[in-house]
């Protein structure tokens, strides 16, 4: 079968360029490496001699095929040393004039039928390929960093892009080992669109006052689990390590090009921290210190028991059953009756709502509530999530903190919040990865994927709401919504609709 492509031009020998010709020349293909400086391509033929030497060392890689992915590198030191590629892919600053300068320069160089396409993050391949000649043979080709190890490309579809360099590209990506997802030129394509939920939702919970930046890495951490695993990563955790002088103005950028959509409203906290230069690890200072590159995390202190511990009520509710068995495994004393005693802790499950709201009808100043949509049975979760109303005593709080942590479980604590913080961040990254499948940008199947590879989550959004129950997103996003009154909480029209029908939120439309 012919190959899709004979020879790789890649201008920019940056990282990201660097990544790119180390997988093709891996997977057989001869790449020609460019940039306006010439000891940036000294750096990255160094780089690349250097990684593969390593993967021979290491066995990863044969060494006689090590050797010859090398041999595959060649540099050229001016623009048309790329005459006759049949591709070029551009990985050059995130200027919009320089990558149309730069595509009007290639246009000029190389054949009619080359397909140039860009590697940008955040900028529209439409407006890129406005200024050539030729806009239907320019595509986006989105890698993430680093290439070779994150194993999927958005192959982008700018409105004037023809359908031919979009198969080509795709061929291009399955032989070197990537899953291609096609997407429309969209503010974020897939993955950067879709990560408008983890860390700005999480981010709006810290300004709120709900918990601290390190309880909210904590909880999404070990609270959320999907066929046992969890975020690899806190939402703080990641902004430190990418560098907030890079999220930030992407948070900006998309929610401008969006037009001011509310659900990816920029927060003052990151503004300020943009603001302060409190970039993360490359600053030594972010949302934690870093001190040699390790991110120093403050102890967690262990709850006290304390002299006497109240009889616990549960309210009403699908959880009611498994909570009051909870409580007596844990050596707690239930309260029978359809109304609390007035000794009682008063224990709720709300979904979407806060622990003010659900506690209409009972004492507020003994109700404490448990975020239950994720695993948080006797000796079968790393962590429970309580949360008081404004009202509820310090003694209530205390005493069904110490109780949850009996059986060696991580307590943690909010002040109260529509959502918690598990309930909220999940049900966003759902909705806004269901917005995505409802504009069409991607296939479901394709956002699903490439979100999980992009950005490293335990399994992909939609695959999250299934899991959860498309129903219950709903009821978290409905609950939100009407706390807050907040138009960024509504539910994406493709996910009401799956969940009124009972379908997948994979199930792509019949028509």
């Amino acid at each position: 079968m012919d190959r899709p492509f004979r020879r790789i031009g890649v201008v920019g020998a940056g990282a990201m360029g660097r990544g790119i010709t180390q997988l093709f020349a891996q997977s057989g293909f001869d790449v020609v490496m460019h940039d306006t400086r010439g000891e940036a391509v000294d750096a990255a033929l160094a780089h690349l001699e250097g990684t593969f030497g390593r993967l021979a060392e290491r066995g990863k890689m044969p060494a006689d095929q090590a050797r010859a992915s090398l041999a595959r590198v060649g540099r050229s030191d001016s623009l048309e040393g790329l005459a006759d590629c049949d591709l070029v892919i551009e990985a050059i600053v995130e200027r919009l004039d320089a990558k149309q300068a730069l595509f009007g320069q290639l246009e000029a160089v190389c054949s009619a039928d080359a397909v140039l396409a860009t590697n940008t993050s955040s900028l529209s391949v439409t407006a890129i390929a406005s200024a050539c000649r030729h806009p239907g043979r320019i595509a986006g080709y989105h890698f993430f960093n680093p290439v070779p190890l994150m194993k999927v490309v958005e192959v982008v579809r700018g409105a004037a892009t023809e359908e031919a360099p979009i198969q080509r590209l795709v061929e291009l990506a399955r032989i070197a080992g990537h899953r291609p997802v096609v997407a429309r030129d969209y503010p974020g394509f897939i993955v950067n669109h879709a990560g408008r939920a983890y860390g700005p939702e999480s981010i709006r919970a810290v300004a709120e006052g709900v918990a601290d930046t390190v309880t909210v890495d904590r909880i999404l951490r070990e609270q959320v689990a999907f066929d046992g695993k969890g975020f690899r990563l806190g939402p703080f955790e990641l902004l430190d390590l990418t560098g907030l002088d890079v999220s930030h103005p992407v948070m900006e950028s998309i929610y401008r090009q969006f037009y001011d959509e509310p659900r990816f409203r920029p927060s003052v906290l990151t503004a300020q921290q943009y603001a302060a230069g409190r970039f993360g690890r490359k600053t030594g200072v972010g949302f934690y210190r870093h001190e040699d590159g390790v991110q120093q995390t403050p102890e967690e202190a262990p709850r006290p028991e304390p002299a006497s511990m109240p009889r616990v009520w549960v309210g009403p509710g699908p959880a009611a059953v498994a909570l009051g068995e909870l409580v007596e495994a844990l050596g707690g004393t239930t309260a029978a009756g359809a109304t609390p005693p007035d000794d009682a802790l008063v224990l709720l499950a709300p979904l979407g709502i806060d622990a003010t709201s659900a506690a209409a009808g009972y004492d507020a100043s003994r109700v404490v509530a448990i975020d239950t949509l994720f695993p948080y049975g006797h000796r079968a979760c790393k962590r429970r999530v309580l949360m008081g109303t404004p009202a509820t005593s310090p003694t209530s709080l205390a005493a069904a903190a110490a109780l949850f942590a009996r059986d060696g479980a991580r307590v943690s604590v909010l002040r109260d919040s529509a959502g918690f913080i598990a309930q909220r961040v999940v049900a966003m990254i759902v909705s806004v990865a269901a917005d995505i499948a409802q504009q069409r940008i991607a296939s479901a199947a394709d956002i699903d994927e490439a979100v999980r590879i992009g950005l490293g989550y335990p399994v992909g959004p939609l695959t999250m709401g299934d899991r959860l129950g498309p129903a219950t997103v709903v009821e978290i996003l409905r609950g939100m919504a009407h706390v807050t009154g907040d138009p960024r909480c509504r539910p994406s029209l493709w996910l009401q609709r799956r969940a009124q029908l009972g379908l997948s939120l994979l199930h792509e439309d019949n028509a």
